[in-house]
């Protein structure tokens, strides 16, 4: 019998070992199985022929049928091990040789249907999304006097690890802190590897250059293109709560009229009583009502077919529930076509919200969404949100145009869904030694043999990275050093410390590097925070690899320079903001 490991087994040599595109290999699974090969096992043992019906190029399919062979021979054909007649290949030592011994358990559970260590998502199994978000918090002090005091002793990966992460909290506000961290490695990675090979450090050419990743998307991180994968399904919420849909307008305060809400909207689009499907389609579509320090977000949807109709749709909504002028803010965009006319009209207004009608709009595009009025309502707590505003504001919105789009059975994708980073050189490490044991680089398999970038190491690399710089030293004479030492043997005044002077623990030194790390992305975060209302997320983007580069630490240029560490000022960080 053909278990679901086998086809993952089949996706994972397409995949990794032939360095086919994740699309063309789905294709070319579905096509073995059409004609009853179903695992890597069926596919060696099958005559060429029959791979020939299911892969028409005869290239290909000679190909593929000999990877398969050979993978079998390996004995890495793992759970494809069935043959064709559905019995199970013996165990290594149990007669026939050639099969593959079996695995010990893992402590804690059976290996997880999506990936070969971890569990849904990629997560490590019985971890829910929101304790995985919460596993992965970062620090961060914008208490400017200390920030502008800290110097730190770090080499530059990490720091443009530092500077992608807080980056991503601006320009990705969607995405929860696990991705955030995965495409900031992911960034570090590719950075690094571009660098060495420049250097002449290593002589491989970089995986995206040899076409690892292709068919995958692509997001752009400080001016640089990384490979993602998407995590399909993943929800995260933060620390915000979120209402019953019912109870969404309730708890908004907007009580509705006891009256049928589609005969004040037919009225207004000039046709006679609504019908049931025109109920269906005029009504608005409400998302559930998102609070965060005491600020409440809520968005509407509707059908708009003529953009005359803008105003007199938005009188409606503010008849309909008139809590909603007690709002701070009534943002909406919309997109529609004229009658008779195929040209789309496009039009937004933030009403106070900064960036808000943008947002809207943009997510119309992404969507393909026309004909459809938008409106975002927002009540302010009198706290400022940063990013996160932007987050709320997105999955407000995402949740008006999905339930329109239930509504109406209409099919589109409303991205912002979150992903992960892909490891492309794991990837095609893992495909030139295979059965060699773990690739040197750490990663996790997670969907069908694609690698990724952990965000724990990534958490785990930043907590580590930043030191606090020595004071420079002096060369004192015998008498100053005297004067100048303390009580605990250490030298005041830039001079070394002697040997009485008492040694910090590891636990100490953590603690001061969690602490430094807390005080950088403080830093960003007040530098990206000036900023951010007055560039676009492109703008924004690029201009994180200029700052860093302003402020990066000094090192010998050349191969001499490489992972090399120097001295981070952060005061050079706070000079970046923008001016009042």
């Amino acid at each position: 019998m053909t278990t679901q490991q086998d086809v993952q087994e089949l996706l994972r040599l397409l995949v990794g070992a032939r360095k086919l595109p994740m699309l063309q290999a789905m294709s070319h699974v579905k096509a073995l199985q059409t004609v009853g090969l179903k695992s890597i096992q069926q596919v060696a043992e099958a005559p060429l022929p029959d791979v020939e019906r299911a892969v028409p190029d005869a290239k290909a399919a000679r190909s593929l049928h000999n990877a398969c062979k050979a993978a079998v021979k390996r004995g890495d054909a793992g759970a494809g091990g069935a043959d064709a007649a559905g019995g199970k290949r013996p165990a290594s030592g149990a007669g026939g040789g050639g099969g593959v011994s079996s695995k010990r358990a893992r402590p804690g559970g059976s290996r997880s249907s999506l990936g070969e260590e971890g569990g849904l998502f990629g997560m490590p199994e019985q971890m829910t999304p929101d304790e995985l978000e919460t596993s992965l918090a970062l620090p961060a002090d914008t208490d400017e006097a200390r920030i502008a005091s800290a110097a730190l002793e770090t080499n530059r990966a990490p720091l443009v690890l530092a500077f992608a992460v807080e980056l991503l909290r601006y320009t990705m506000p969607e995405q929860p802190p696990s991705s955030r961290l995965s495409m900031a490695q992911a960034v570090v990675a590719a950075n690094s590897r571009y660098k060495a090979h420049s250097l002449g450090i290593e002589s491989a050419t970089p995986a995206e250059r040899e076409g690892w990743g292709e068919g995958q998307p692509k997001v752009r991180v400080m001016g640089r293109e990384i490979h993602v994968l998407k995590r399909g399904g993943y929800t995260w919420n933060g620390e915000e709560s979120i209402a019953d849909s019912s109870a969404g307008a309730e708890d908004a305060g907007d009580a509705a009229p006891h009256t049928d809400p589609s005969q004040s909207q037919t009225q207004l689009l000039g046709t006679p009583r609504a019908t049931p499907q025109q109920r269906q389609l005029l009504a608005w579509s409400t998302s559930q009502s998102i609070s965060l320090k005491d600020s409440t977000f809520i968005a509407r949807a509707t059908h708009m077919p003529d953009p005359a109709e803008r105003k007199k749709l938005v009188s409606s909504l503010m008849a309909q529930y008139p809590h909603l002028k007690t709002a701070t803010h009534n943002a909406w965009a919309y997109r529609a076509r004229p009658p008779g006319s195929s040209r789309v009209v496009e039009e937004k207004f933030d009403d106070g919200e900064t960036g808000c009608g943008a947002l809207i709009l943009q997510m119309l595009r992404d969507a393909d969404v026309i004909d459809t009025l938008v409106v975002l309502t927002r009540w302010f707590g009198g706290k400022f949100l940063g990013p996160d505003r932007f987050r709320l504001m997105r999955n407000c919105v995402g949740g008006a145009l999905s339930e329109r789009m239930r509504l109406t059975g209409t099919n589109a994708g409303l991205g912002g869904e979150a992903v992960w980073g892909l490891d492309v050189e794991a990837m095609r490490s893992k495909s030139t030694v295979r059965g060699a044991g773990p690739p040197a680089r750490h990663h996790e398999t997670t969907v069908v043999g694609m690698q990724i970038h952990r965000p724990e190491s990534a958490r785990n690399y930043l907590l580590r990275s930043f030191a606090t710089a020595e004071p420079p030293t002096t060369d004192l004479g015998t008498d100053a050093k005297e004067e100048n030492k303390t009580e605990g043997g250490a030298v005041s005044g830039g001079g070394k410390k002697t040997a009485g002077a008492k040694k910090k623990t590891q636990k100490e030194i953590n603690l001061e590097k969690e602490e430094n790390l807390g005080l950088l992305l403080g830093a960003l975060r007040l530098l990206y925070d000036s900023w951010a209302d007055h560039l676009t997320v492109a703008d924004l983007d690029q201009r994180a690899w200029d700052w860093y580069t302003s402020v990066r630490p000094s090192v010998d240029s050349g191969p001499s320079g490489w992972g090399a560490k120097g001295t981070l000022e952060l005061q050079k960080i706070l000079n970046l903001r923008r001016k009042a």
